[in-house]
């Protein structure tokens, strides 16, 4: 876990949770579970950001997707405190957790973030009153080991994040997986308005000068750094909030 600067804003601890499917049915039933049951009662214990997404191109679809912020690992137990108290998510989890019929979900999946220096907090990208929902792009970077990742967390504050944002792109969340597979890595989260604006957005990304004089600083190019590179295309689910 790498170290806060004094002064700093503390950075935030970000959990993604997959909720891994077979059946449309399944994707149904847990959509209606984390809008009638687990959001608002996430609202009422005072978490958040929080943000639902279903996959449109990713590796081991489909699957629901749930993006919540926390202040510190504590705040991850206060949370569970809070919904074992909560009579209403109670019955909202009896239900989506029974067993009649067929399962809610195959397995869930959860890994745990800490959110880089240069960005401690996620933003919730601007949400005009007709404003469509966005396309989210999900990207993680394996390296070597624990040397090399922190090399590229490094380059992300010191160019590589400014670049996104001058490139057009609405960065959501950076962080290193403190827990999860396939460690050392980090991910992180963008948002376009569609499409075709992702394609637009890169190719400005690609040209800038300022990444293009920070990747051809020695010890700073991919193969040095990066061991591989995924990435999912994401759309928010109706009732989310980061949309």
């Amino acid at each position: 876990m790498q170290g806060q600067e004094a002064g700093a804003p503390a950075s935030a601890i970000i959990e993604l949770r997959y909720f891994r499917m077979r059946s449309g049915k399944q994707t149904e039933r847990t959509n209606e579970y984390l809008r009638r049951g687990w959001l608002p009662a996430a609202q009422r214990a005072g978490v958040g950001p929080v943000g639902f997404f279903n996959s449109l191109v990713a590796a081991e679809s489909p699957f629901v997707m749930t993006l919540t912020s926390f202040p510190s690992l504590a705040a991850i137990g206060d949370l569970a405190r809070k919904l074992a108290a909560d009579k209403e998510f109670q019955a909202a989890l009896d239900d989506y957790n029974s067993t009649t019929g067929e399962l809610s979900y195959i397995r869930m999946e959860s890994s745990l973030l800490l959110a880089f220096p240069s960005m401690p907090a996620v933003e919730v990208p601007p949400q005009g009153e007709n404003h469509a929902p966005r396309i989210f792009e999900l990207r993680t970077y394996e390296s070597p080991n624990d040397k090399t990742l922190a090399r590229k967390v490094k380059m992300f504050g010191d160019g590589e994040i400014a670049a996104f944002r001058r490139s057009g792109m609405l960065p959501v969340f950076f962080g290193t997986a403190i827990v999860g597979r396939n460690l050392p890595n980090l991910s992180y989260m963008l948002a376009y308005d569609d499409l075709a604006a992702r394609e637009k957005t890169w190719s400005a990304f690609g040209k800038d000068p300022g990444w293009q004089k920070l990747r051809a600083t020695p010890g700073l190019s991919d193969p040095e750094i990066v061991s591989n590179i995924s990435n999912a295309i994401l759309r928010p689910l109706p009732f989310s909030p980061i949309r």
